[in-house]
């Protein structure tokens, strides 16, 4: 099967290897979970989202999500906020740091932040939008990108207009997420709306939203043209799948899932990784979930997961695998 597009491409002069970019997600995309994804074949790493705010007041915790580790390029960091003057000023503070590319945040649907005028809020609001991604891309030389979704709502559906907004604003590629705000991560992801961006604007388009397994991957690359495909939530549990991914588009060929032991395997290694960095206690408090995603679906999982809450040590992480997986 020939290769179904060139897999190395650019975000402004960044070089990546392949199309497949692991999603920001906040309290997973943390440097373990971002390591292991890069070793099983992600192209761009995605930071948790970081407050641009939090930022400017040094924020002890903030500065820890803003690590990165020299294994991971290229990595994006991403931030947000809605003062196109303060996001400027932290992004200039910051451009020293070794992120590849700063991504601003115009997608996430939670309460707190859209009420605060930040996230998807500013699907809203373009013209604010636009002032934030030009006072950036002004301030600093890396590569500024920009996650929108399909519109706020499905009346106000306007991801076509925002994303010739954001390219014209100096944006360097722009990700759409094919769901409104109201629909958070419910229902059907439009892949018509990826097609439309990527038919508006000359930017690199990366694509996001249901890509769960290769031939998902496949076929949003054929229907929509995107450059890049974000893979969120079906990597939770499963840093796997970007091998797979990768090694169908360019063999044709479905990998076997990963067996109990690779799984066995990769928990404790994780959960190592998570104790290096954050310590036994938050370490392993942090891991309960990231054992029932791996977990999920395989027999005496139910069992696993309801046992996982009482883990506090390595140890007792070793022991409920040897149990139950």
């Amino acid at each position: 099967m020939e290769t179904l597009m060139k897999m190395k491409w650019k975000i402004g002069s960044v070089e990546i290897e392949n199309p497949f970019i692991l999603a920001p997600m906040a309290g997973v995309t943390d440097l373990p979970f971002r390591i292991l994804c890069k070793e099983q074949g992600a192209g761009l790493l995605c930071t948790e989202m970081v407050s641009a705010k939090a930022i400017s007041f040094h924020n002890k915790n903030t500065i820890s999500l803003m690590q990165i580790d020299p294994v991971e390029h290229p990595v994006s960091m991403q931030i947000f906020g809605s003062e196109p003057d303060l996001m400027a000023e932290v992004a200039k503070s910051i451009e020293e740091q070794p992120f590849d590319i700063l991504d601003i945040n115009m997608g996430c649907p939670v309460p707190k932040i859209v009420n605060n005028g930040e996230g998807s809020a500013l699907m809203k609001d373009p013209a604010l939008a636009g002032k934030i991604v030009e006072s950036i891309t002004k301030a600093i030389k890396k590569p500024v990108t920009v996650k929108i979704r399909k519109g706020f709502t499905e009346d106000s559906v306007n991801a076509v207009e925002m994303a010739k907004r954001l390219e014209a604003s100096g944006a360097a590629a722009i990700a759409v997420h094919g769901r409104t705000r109201e629909q958070y991560y419910s229902g059907k992801a439009d892949w018509e709306i990826i097609s439309q961006v990527k038919e508006a604007v000359s930017v690199p388009v990366i694509g996001n939203g249901d890509v769960d397994s290769p031939e998902k991957a496949k076929a949003l690359l054929d229907e929509t043209g995107c450059d890049g495909i974000m893979i969120g939530r079906a990597a939770e549990g499963d840093p796997w799948i970007f091998k797979r991914v990768n090694h169908y588009l360019e063999t044709g060929e479905l990998l076997p899932l990963p067996t109990r032991e690779e799984r066995r395997e990769m928990i404790l290694r994780h959960a190592k990784m998570q104790l290096d960095e954050k310590g036994e206690n938050c370490g392993m408090r942090e891991m309960r979930k990231h054992v029932a995603w791996y977990t999920a679906g395989l027999p005496h999982s139910a069992r696993l997961r309801g046992m996982v809450g009482e883990i506090s040590t390595y140890h007792d992480l070793e022991v409920l695998l040897e149990k139950y997986l």
